[in-house]
């Protein structure tokens, strides 16, 4: 938007000294002004047709005819003003349009000032020099429109390869997040079901071998006893401290799906109802319901023009966990079923849940749930 009002403010410098230049009776200036008039007004919308390339041109073009009529040399006196006008006009060209459209409203500028040229009163050397002045002004425009595309372009690269580079991170870290929680409630379940049981029947054995042995004997396995007391109620400590640590449940899962939203630039809505923040998710379960979610909102990313979804959880009863990711979506195509959906149906019904993915008029909704032990 700057550079418009900058195009704005160079042509109203240089519009009134043209008009001046021409010393025109009063009874004929209306005429002039009003074509001057017509010419802003034009300059004006100008915003409104960025993306319209040929109604862009047009009014481009249109402007050009504008000012070359108004400033055309009727007396046979050249208005210098009007070169000024008509590069304006040229190197805007050049700076809003392709290549292509950009070299058509050039020429157009070039013919009509040429033939104000030539009806006017200037010299062959005056004329020669005019004609340079075209020819170098041209070049250069048109290498700084190849400049600008190459620029442009090596920006969009950059950009997707910073995105990209992102969205690895992101993955990465969430990753090993994910594994280290993984991990570690194995690890917890792993001691739990193992040594702590197996310290628990050590316990019950000496418990019984205490009762049948002699008086001499019972002290020493006592002593065996509590040092097997201490070493389960040091296991259950630490299997409690894993757990502490586990970074699952719903409140886990909600931090990681805000770091993807802040990532990846995404506007996400969150409704929790039901107990869901309390609901007691395993770090499995966890882990199950955080990679649907990714992978819904991936799709968006690819696929969705709007950047933008709803999640809601809900745990009715506390028997089960729902989730619903909905996404406005615009369009009559239908979809396909990917690997990504198929992936997640399949983790979500090997820990007891399931998958429905639909498609309403303005929305793409993805429906999951999860058993909750």
């Amino acid at each position: 938007m700057k550079s418009y009002w900058l195009w704005i403010l160079l042509n109203l410098i240089v519009w009134p000294f043209a008009i001046a230049y021409l010393k025109l009776p009063v009874n004929q200036l209306p005429a002039y002004i009003l074509g001057t008039a017509v010419y802003f007004l034009l300059f004006f919308i100008v915003p409104l047709f960025l993306k319209k390339l040929n109604l862009l041109m047009f009014i481009l073009c249109t402007n050009t005819i504008i000012a070359a009529a108004v400033l055309f040399p009727y007396d046979h006196a050249f208005n210098p003003f009007l070169v000024l006008i008509l590069s304006l006009l040229i190197a805007e060209g050049f700076y809003r349009l392709p290549l292509r459209y950009s070299v058509g409203n050039g020429l157009l500028g070039i013919f009509v000032l040429e033939i104000g040229a030539i009806y006017s009163n200037l010299g062959f050397y005056l004329q020669t020099l005019l004609a340079i002045y075209i020819l170098f002004f041209f070049i250069a425009l048109i290498h700084y429109k190849k400049t600008k595309d190459q620029l442009m372009d090596l920006d969009a690269r950059y950009e997707a390869m910073l995105s990209e580079f992102r969205d690895l991170k992101r993955r990465a870290v969430s990753e090993e997040e994910l594994a280290r929680q993984e991990e570690r409630v194995l690890i917890a379940h792993e001691i739990h079901d193992s040594v702590g049981h197996k310290l628990t029947a050590l316990i019950m054995q000496l418990e019984m071998f205490r009762l049948q042995t002699s008086t001499d004997e019972k002290e020493r396995v006592e002593s065996l006893k509590e040092l097997a007391n201490e070493s389960l109620n040091e296991t259950r400590r630490a299997v409690k401290s894993l757990k502490a640590n586990d970074t699952g449940g719903l409140p886990g899962i909600l931090r990681l799906i805000r770091r993807l939203e802040l990532e990846n630039m995404m506007h996400i809505h969150f409704s929790v109802k039901y107990g869901a923040f309390s609901a007691p998710l395993t770090g499995e379960q966890s882990f199950v319901i955080y990679r649907s979610v990714q992978e819904a909102l991936t799709n968006i990313m690819k696929h969705s023009d709007a950047k933008e979804a709803e999640i809601t959880f809900e745990a009715p009863g506390g028997s089960i966990l729902r989730f619903e990711i909905r996404n406005p979506f615009i369009g009559t195509e239908g979809y396909h079923e990917g690997f990504g959906l198929s992936q997640m149906r399949q983790r979500l019904e090997k820990h007891n849940g399931g998958l429905k993915v639909y498609q309403t008029e303005g929305h793409f909704i993805v429906n999951g749930f999860i058993k909750i032990r």
